[in-house]
């Protein structure tokens, strides 16, 4: 496949091929409005151009959203036809996985191998929420006298999705699906670093037979695009992952409106190895859980905790696979490079500051990647490579202990007592993922249940299926996706309450301004 066709020189807003004439209008004088440009973080290259939306444009968007919602052309449809439009949609997607993973590496500087099992895995989301579809019921509740009363799962109308650079197509996807399989109308605000694959997952939705409009994708800044979907009063929920300040700034945007709010926030993820553990498997889990996506997750292991007795066995063998991991560092594009770039320059330079500052010893790494790569001659000098960095001896209130880096960077740190562990797991304002390393099931049970996170990962880290719930606790934000919650996140429940009682019976009993004294029923 040629690289220079994995990405358009040039994108816009994508609200479908069926528009009404004023949006079409709108969106055609509104070309030249602004626009952003898209670099590839490994080479610095300019990847594609992409046309912000102006306010004028986002809330024609919201609009057109909203009539097609209310058209029912899929709101109302038959739950048998959303779920095979959602089925052809994942067959379509995984015919793509190639063309996207090259898209993803581009836009992200993510090494491609890691984009391909990743994006592998995504038509399972497209499934699952289509067969849940065909499998999810309504109920009857069991009211008091005869009356027949069931509930029901009804979309909310049009949904708002602000989606973040370092998993683009993942992370959206998992806001879209189970949004659509509820028969909303969902409109996506993808990161202004990496817009082209949800620009173009939106096309091949259509295709599948989502009807024009259903699916909208509108690039810009969060500020701008973001701000204007969350404050429009049609939009009866918002979705977020982004850092929590940007959270916390969009949900008192949304409150005013009494819209829902789901929000996947920031994360320090603490990893407890103890005594116990296999020490290769507990090496080899805690380096994938520290470097995979160059650090830039939110359950990214960024504290690792571990217990005396392995302390310094464990140390030898991280840094020893560490080194191993940074000799194959290379061209993203290379199948066999083991680690791509951070961001973009300006977040290089956040990482980089936020490590010199520090107090602290570095074991390993803590500094940029620069000169040509020992695997393949690649210049890492143009990209923004930063080496996969492990520090010692950091004190509790250090920045890097407290604060999310987002980067390649793990803090290490020796614990002796259960008790002791626990509290340094806990010893954050967030609450998202958490990992334990040990072969006494026992306490890993009772251990799990005492760290605050919304997913405990045991002898493992960063598992997902779109049947598991995501979520975080405390400043790691509300609500939660995947599975089940998620689609009834995107519904809400309709009550239905029908007399069966004879018309006869009815006029007597349900007179309540009757002449007589008999006793009626209120409620």
């Amino acid at each position: 496949m040629s690289i220079s066709r994995v990405v358009k020189s040039r994108y816009g807003l994508y609200a479908g091929h069926q528009l009404p004439q004023e949006l079409s209008q709108l969106i055609a004088s509104s070309a030249s409005d602004g626009s952003i440009d898209v670099f590839n973080p490994a080479t610095g290259d300019l990847l594609s151009t992409v046309t912000t939306t102006s306010r004028r444009l986002v809330d024609a968007t919201v609009l057109n959203a909203d009539r097609v919602f209310r058209s029912g052309v899929w709101s109302r449809a038959p739950v048998q036809q959303r779920s095979r439009a959602l089925t052809r949609l994942a067959r379509s997607l995984e015919e793509n996985i190639p063309r996207f993973a090259l898209m993803e590496s581009m836009q992200t500087g993510r090494a491609v191998r890691e984009m391909n099992a990743q994006l592998g895995r995504l038509p399972e989301w497209l499934d699952y929420y289509a067969a849940l579809l065909r499998t999810h019921q309504a109920f009857i509740t069991p009211t008091q006298g005869q009356l027949l009363n069931y509930v029901q799962r009804v979309p909310l109308g049009v949904v708002a999705q602000i989606t973040p650079f370092n998993h683009p197509l993942l992370i959206a996807i998992k806001k879209i699906v189970p949004a659509l399989a509820a028969g909303n109308s969902a409109i996506v605000k993808p990161s202004e670093l990496a817009p082209a694959s949800v620009l173009e997952f939106a096309e091949l939705a259509e295709e599948a037979g989502i009807p024009s409009g259903v699916l909208s994708v509108l690039p810009g800044t969060g500020r701008e695009v973001g701000s204007a979907l969350a404050s429009n009063p049609l939009v009866r929920k918002v979705d977020i992952t982004a850092s929590t300040r940007a959270g916390r700034e969009l949900g008192a945007i949304v409150g005013p409106n009494l819209a829902s709010y789901t929000a996947e926030l920031g994360g320090k993820a603490p990893i407890v190895v103890f005594d116990d553990a296999d020490l290769e498997a507990a090496v080899n889990g805690v380096a994938f859980a520290c470097f995979v996506a160059s650090g830039q997750t939110c359950v990214s292991g960024a504290r690792i905790i571990i217990q005396d007795g392995i302390y310094d066995r464990f140390m030898d063998g991280l840094v020893c696979k560490t080194k191993d991991i940074s000799r194959r560092i290379g061209n993203p594009l290379n199948p066999q490079s083991t680690m791509g770039t951070v961001i973009s320059p300006q977040h290089l330079e956040r990482i980089s500051c936020m490590v010199q500052k520090s107090a602290h010893k570095v074991r390993i790494g803590g500094h940029r990647i620069l000169g040509p790569s020992p695997l393949d001659g690649f210049n890492l000098s143009k990209g923004c490579f930063y080496a996969p960095t492990i520090i010692e001896d950091i004190s509790q209130d250090d920045e890097l202990w407290t604060e999310e880096i987002f980067g390649p960077v793990a803090v290490m740190k020796r614990f002796s007592s259960e008790e002791e562990g626990v509290t340094l797991a806990n010893d954050s304002k967030y609450g998202l993922g958490a990992g334990i390393w040990s072969n006494d099931l026992s306490r890993a049970h009772r251990i799990s249940s005492e760290i605050q996170a919304g997913l405990v990962w045991v002898n493992t880290h960063h598992r997902n299926d779109p049947s598991s719930p995501w979520g975080g606790m405390k400043e790691s934000g509300i609500g939660r996706e995947n599975g089940i919650e998620a689609f009834n996140a995107y519904t809400q429940s309709k009550s239905t309450i029908v007399n069966t009682a004879k018309m006869d019976e009815a006029r007597k009993s349900d007179d309540w301004f009757a002449n007589s004294t008999n006793e009626k029923r209120y409620g």
